[in-house]
């Protein structure tokens, strides 16, 4: 599966910006489930000074400044990207016990553990508050497998915790989350990835687009489709494996990776600093259309 990925990002300012500093994390990833064919980036006005680095979870970032007086700021990244809807083909045969696993990461002997371990930790954003290590181990019993308890708790969050746009912001504390059991994607990645390290397990969350279809019938709406968020597990035989427990799905056919980190402080798609402006107005829009 092919997609043409259009993301615009909106500010309207209620005064004058001067100058402003932004780095982007908008170029999606090329991993072993998908590959990223090109990526072009807009902005406007435009851009005093532009650089391309890739930081220190292997995302692609584009840091630009603009000196130029202005009230509005788009910035625009058009991407191809090809999913390789085979890539968790394997998963039943990679599988292992959860315990193993964690016995793996607490004596990592290889590289690849070895730079799981940060993910290990709970995080500004993930932090292990009380109740959470029971939640997770719900769902792990001592003989159950590693994946196999990965999608229980994916189910378990989906069926338990209501979606709701209004109820959080990024400020909500994971602790209210987890009492009142609401929140929208980036609150459910955040539990589970909570969850997961609470019983000594490597987990990272992703950013990411997941395509949404119209109803049958009626033409799918310009920018209709959202930017989204899920978590990814590591597996010592296979490596890193996706979750979508705010749709109960391993990510396969409709979800589009665009940077991972140890929580979403780390993979904002646009951040940086202003000089004026006073007030704003966001607005951002998604396009993921099928080429084949």
């Amino acid at each position: 599966m092919k997609y043409k990925i259009k993301h615009k990002t909106t500010y309207r300012y209620a005064d004058y910006v001067s100058l402003c500093q932004n780095q982007a994390r908008l170029t999606p990833k090329s991993n072993r489930a998908q590959v990223c064919h090109s990526s072009r980036i807009e902005i406007e006005p435009a851009a005093h000074f532009i650089q391309e680095f890739t930081d220190y979870f292997d995302n692609k970032v584009t840091a630009f400044e603009i000196a130029t007086q202005h009230r509005k700021l788009i910035v625009t990244m058009t991407s191809e990207v090809e999913l390789l809807v085979s890539a968790n083909s394997n998963l039943h045969d990679a599988d292992m016990p959860w315990h193993e696993a964690r016995s793996l990461l607490e004596k990592p002997n290889t590289t690849a553990l070895l730079k799981t371990s940060e993910f290990i930790l709970p995080s500004q954003l993930t932090p292990i508050v009380d109740g959470i290590q029971e939640y997770a181990l719900t769902s792990f019993k001592p003989d159950i497998g590693l994946i196999e308890g990965c999608k229980d708790l994916m189910a378990r969050i989906f069926h338990e915790f209501k979606y709701d746009p209004g109820f959080t912001t990024i400020s909500t504390p994971l602790s209210v989350v987890f009492a009142q059991k609401r929140g929208v994607c980036q609150d459910f990645a955040h539990f589970a990835l909570a969850c997961l390290r609470s019983i000594g397990l490597a987990a990272r969350y992703v950013s990411g687009y997941i395509e949404t279809l119209p109803p049958e019938g009626e033409e799918k709406l310009e920018g209709a489709d959202a930017t989204h968020a899920w978590f990814s597990i590591f597996v010592p035989q296979l490596g890193w494996v996706d979750f979508d427990p705010t749709n109960n799905v391993l990510p396969k056919e409709q979800h589009v990776t665009l940077a991972v980190g140890r929580d979403f402080s780390d993979v904002t798609p646009l951040k940086g600093v202003v000089f004026g402006g006073g007030s704003q107005l966001l607005d951002v829009a998604v396009d993921m259309i099928r080429l084949e």
